[in-house]
């Protein structure tokens, strides 16, 4: 559940968030087997529940850069999903205060039959931006993505490293207090994740809120100040970056 509880701008707090997920292991698939399966009183679908996350919590104070770190699988892209709204949780609360930008999945809120220009204004809106402040930063958003001759072809042509520039450059410069990011650093060429390292840092500095999930530790050491480490939906760790990173290393080498 969302809580309408007032926090400062910026600001995220999970509290007991529990996530699961249904793994079907089969489904009815016609009238006449589901026909059957009722006289019979058998089960029309057929599955288990799986647990990603279990009792997370998570606050970030406002201007924090936090990095979510561990194996696939582990619950960190979840994370970002439920902070998002992409996701709600089976139980708990999340509260977040301030307008979040989202590059959590390459296209995510992308049309792929509508162009880039069209996207933009599709995916500003999903972030609440307003028409008239819309117009006030489209120029800015196709100059920093870096791919104007493109705005007017669908989306479904562009490479993958034309729509991470594409979703990065809007998640940025709708000017959110709250920036949720996933990998969208290993995506692209290295001038754009040069790029996009600059405009992170100045978004940090003007006092954002970060919320990354990265496997380039390097990187969110100099990004990030603090660290959780997931290891099958449960925090093995939290602290500092270089502590949790180093930790983490350690162990992934044992």
């Amino acid at each position: 559940m969302r809580s309408p509880e007032a926090l400062p701008q910026g600001a995220v707090s999970c509290e007991n968030v529990v996530k699961q997920f249904r793994v079907y292991t089969h489904r009815t698939t016609s009238l006449r087997e589901g026909f059957i399966r009722l006289i019979r009183q058998n089960p029309i679908h057929v599955y288990r529940t799986d647990f990603l996350l279990s009792g997370f919590n998570l606050k970030v104070l406002p201007g924090e850069s936090v990095a979510l770190i561990g194996p696939n699988g582990c619950g960190k892209s979840t994370v970002l999903r439920l902070i998002a709204g992409i996701y709600q949780p089976t139980s708990g609360t999340i509260r977040t205060s301030g307008r979040v930008g989202a590059v959590i999945e390459l296209g995510a809120g992308f049309n792929q039959e509508l162009t880039g220009a069209e996207n933009i204004e599709l995916y500003a809106s999903i972030m609440g931006l307003p028409r008239r402040q819309l117009a006030m930063r489209y120029d800015e958003i196709v100059e920093f993505a870096g791919i104007p001759g493109f705005m007017n072809m669908p989306v479904k042509y562009y490479s993958s490293g034309m729509q991470a520039r594409l979703a990065f450059s809007v998640a940025i410069n709708i000017r959110p207090e709250i920036l949720l990011m996933d990998e969208v650093l290993a995506v692209g060429d290295l001038a754009f994740q040069r790029t996009c390292l600059e405009r992170l840092k100045v978004f940090r500095h003007m006092g954002g809120t970060l919320i990354t999930v990265s496997h380039d530790l390097e990187t969110i050491r100099g990004l990030c100040t603090r660290g959780v480490w997931l290891d099958h939906g449960l925090i093995r760790m939290a602290g500092g970056i270089n502590e949790v990173v180093e930790a983490y290393m350690e162990a992934s080498r044992g």
